[in-house]
């Protein structure tokens, strides 16, 4: 996180980037911060809320609701949960949502590795987007505004597919969202009849797993512009090895109103379950191993970063993403419902 994180138990006027405030009178949490702090303090009320319920933390968990809505200020370098739940990057906009009141259950997902819970969270990425967030996590000591740039650059110079297993459970026809019957005439989502588990294994350059939309200025279809905050479903982008060139123009069209799908080499599912195990090394073991630069054994060739919410997150083991509908209350509104009241508004 490029913000120092500062917790504090007052709501005092002039709270810090990065901080968490706790009121006692209204039972709510407010984090003012980028993707980063957010993701850390969701992790520990959903946490919080599984201990508190007696619930054995693990990879098979069914976890229960946390019990505070939060709150989020945006104030970071990222801040792609913000923006999918304002619609816009404004800080004021986030502190109206808090003051009026207006809560949106989320879904959120659990990311696990040999039936140990490794952390709750929203979206992640594997591949391109987990070395991309690794090589910036190098380069700290250069200039934010920078930093970013420079790994996408160096990454994309250095492009290699990975050699995966992929497992997925998709939804099922029936249980697709009424949003995506609606305006998936296009079929860039794919979804199965059957209850049935998928596999794909072979080469790919990218998989995101997304529970939200992913909005952000970058993105203002989103990342995963089929799925919503709260409707039980989870984006699957699969990228496929192609040429760097093809690639660039895939990466492209998420800054653009068109379909960043409609590519050849890009396979997209609507799933509930989703498990990846990288196959350069023997076995998933247990290894796991944080951004904190702790040392580690076996090779390096071993070790894969997964970028979840924006943390770096490596390990050589299988991983298991499960999605958890409306886990988490969050202060925001319903991005869909809002573009529905422009559309219908024809005054201005």
């Amino acid at each position: 996180m490029d913000e120092e994180k500062k917790c504090t138990a007052s709501s005092k006027a002039n709270i810090p980037k990065g901080s968490v405030s706790m009121s006692s009178l209204s039972q709510h949490i407010v984090c003012v911060g980028g993707d980063g702090s957010v993701s850390e303090v969701v992790h520990g009320l959903l946490l919080r809320a599984q201990m508190d319920a007696g619930k054995t933390i693990n990879g098979s968990i069914s976890p229960v609701r946390a019990p505070l809505p939060l709150g989020i200020i945006p104030a970071g370098t990222t801040n792609v949960l913000a923006y999918s739940l304002h619609g816009i990057r404004h800080s004021v906009t986030a502190a109206l949502h808090i003051i009026m009141g207006n809560i949106q259950p989320v879904d959120a997902c659990t990311f696990s590795t040999d039936d140990k819970l490794l952390r709750f969270g929203f979206s992640s990425m594997f591949g391109f987007g987990g070395r991309t967030l690794a090589l910036a996590e190098k380069h700290r000591w250069m200039p934010s505004s920078q930093r970013g740039d420079f790994a996408v650059i160096k990454t994309l110079a250095n492009l290699k597919p990975d050699s995966c297993h992929l497992s997925f459970l998709p939804i099922s026809n029936q249980q697709l969202p009424f949003h995506l019957k609606k305006n998936n005439e296009d079929n860039s989502f794919k979804s199965e009849s059957k209850n049935q588990w998928q596999h794909i294994q072979g080469q790919l350059l990218n998989v995101s797993i997304m529970a939200i939309p992913c909005l952000c200025p970058m993105a203002p279809r989103g990342l995963a512009p089929n799925t919503r905050l709260n409707d039980g479903t989870m984006a699957l982008i699969i990228v496929q090895t192609t040429s760097r060139q093809e690639f660039v123009k895939h990466l492209k069209r998420y800054a653009t109103l068109k379909n960043q799908f409609d590519f050849a080499f890009v396979e997209t599912h609507l799933v509930k379950e989703v498990k990846l195990c990288p196959q350069s090394i023997n076995h998933c073991g247990n290894a796991l191993h944080e951004h904190s630069g702790e040392g580690h054994t076996g090779s390096s060739e071993d070790v894969h970063p997964w970028n979840i919410d924006g943390d770096l997150l490596e390990t050589s083991s299988e991983v298991h993403v499960r999605l958890h509908p409306e886990l988490i209350n969050l202060y925001g509104s319903n991005i869909e419902e809002l573009e529905e009241v422009k559309a219908k508004c024809s005054c201005l």
